[in-house]
């Protein structure tokens, strides 16, 4: 492989375009999962639009890096931490983050050459964000897939709306509220993944100078956990209300019941409501509508009830800074959620003249 132009290599994002035409991009901050950082977001950013007009490439493929080398996960998300220190501290950057990152994740959809997500192991949050528009999202044995930032009083973001609304039936609402966790299987039978590879097979897909068609060559059926309990789902999650939904799921048995139960059990009550809301209204809108949609919710995330009062902080705090899986809901209870509450994060806080993606086709 030769460096290209114009390129934005940098320690935790690593490029290349090779002679075959392929631009190939390594996410490579292991030891965090390859969380992604603002610095991420720009490098991805910069060569993504910088690969889409240059003739030098004709398809781009994405991977993540293990700390024993190449492939392994994926990525893991957005660095909650960082999240965590920047609003404490009012570091505007942290608006930065959210308004490119989702920029990306636009931009990646319209994309106007093939680009191919491996998604090897930890696939999760914004990790979603980068494979979810991919002209071919390719799942291995060892993918864990989830959107779970209820479990951190956030909501599935990065477009997270938008793909999941579109999941079979009411998938996405079951997927939002629980953070539930998918393999390779269950991620392409609900329309998040177009095919299951070996592992091994990765190395050859990365190399090939068609990365898209020795995906789709590689691809095998692979075996599903939740997807027979679809309709179980469905007639739970598809009832008009979260609070009607949960009703009937306690009357619901199965092990998807069960790990639905728990898991809603140490969620957010607010945010469980706000992202019912999310994947109802997103499911007929168009994408950078949802997008803006949650750049607002977002913002609303940090900065709605204050600082000290912020559902998304407490549900980092609890997770990864003090680390005692014990966070502070507030409400505690999915009966004291008020609808003014939830119907506020829907409002735009900016006009749309001034809306950071309002130049989202």
């Amino acid at each position: 492989m030769v460096n290209g132009p114009a390129q934005a290599s940098s320690e935790h994002v690593v490029v290349e375009v090779g002679q075959d035409g392929v631009g190939r991009i390594t996410l490579n901050r292991p030891q965090a999962l390859n969380a992604l950082s603002l610095s991420m977001v720009r490098a991805l950013s910069h060569t993504l639009r910088q690969w889409a007009h240059n003739p030098a490439v004709r398809q781009v493929v994405i991977r993540g890096s293990h700390k024993q080398g190449p492939f392994g996960h994926f990525c893991a998300g957005g660095d909650i931490r960082y999240f965590h220190q920047a609003a404490r501290a009012g570091d505007a950057s942290l608006e930065d983050f959210f308004t490119e990152e989702y920029q990306v994740n636009h931009l990646i959809h319209v994309y106007p050459k093939p680009y191919v997500a491996l998604m090897d192991g930890v696939v999760m949050g914004g990790g979603m964000g980068l494979s979810q528009g991919a002209a071919c999202r390719v799942v291995t044995p060892s993918t864990r897939m989830a959107m779970p930032e209820a479990r951190i009083g956030l909501f599935p973001d990065v477009g997270g709306g938008y793909f999941l609304s579109r999941c079979p039936g009411h998938v996405g609402e079951w997927l939002a509220v629980t953070g539930q966790v998918l393999h390779a299987g269950d991620a392409v039978a609900f329309g998040l993944a177009d095919g299951c590879v070996p592992t091994d097979a990765l190395p050859t897909i990365w190399q090939s100078p068609d990365p898209l068609q020795a995906a789709r060559e590689a691809a095998q059926p692979a075996p599903t956990q939740w997807h027979a309990a679809v309709d179980a789902i469905d007639a739970v999650f598809g009832l008009p209300s979260l609070p009607q939904a949960l009703h009937a799921l306690a009357q619901v048995e199965g092990a998807w019941a069960s790990a639905a139960r728990e898991a809603i059990a140490g969620h957010s009550p607010l945010m469980c409501h706000v992202i019912w809301a999310q994947i109802r209204r997103a499911r007929g809108m168009p994408l950078a509508d949802v997008l803006r949609m949650e750049r607002d919710m977002v913002r609303h995330c940090f900065h709605w009830r204050g600082v000290a009062a912020s559902e998304t902080l407490e549900g980092v705090r609890a997770l990864a800074v003090d680390k005692d899986h014990a966070p502070r809901w507030q409400p505690a209870a999915m009966a004291e959620v008020l609808a003014q509450d939830v119907d506020g994060f829907f409002v735009s806080p900016w006009p749309a003249y001034a809306h950071p993606l309002r130049d989202l086709a």
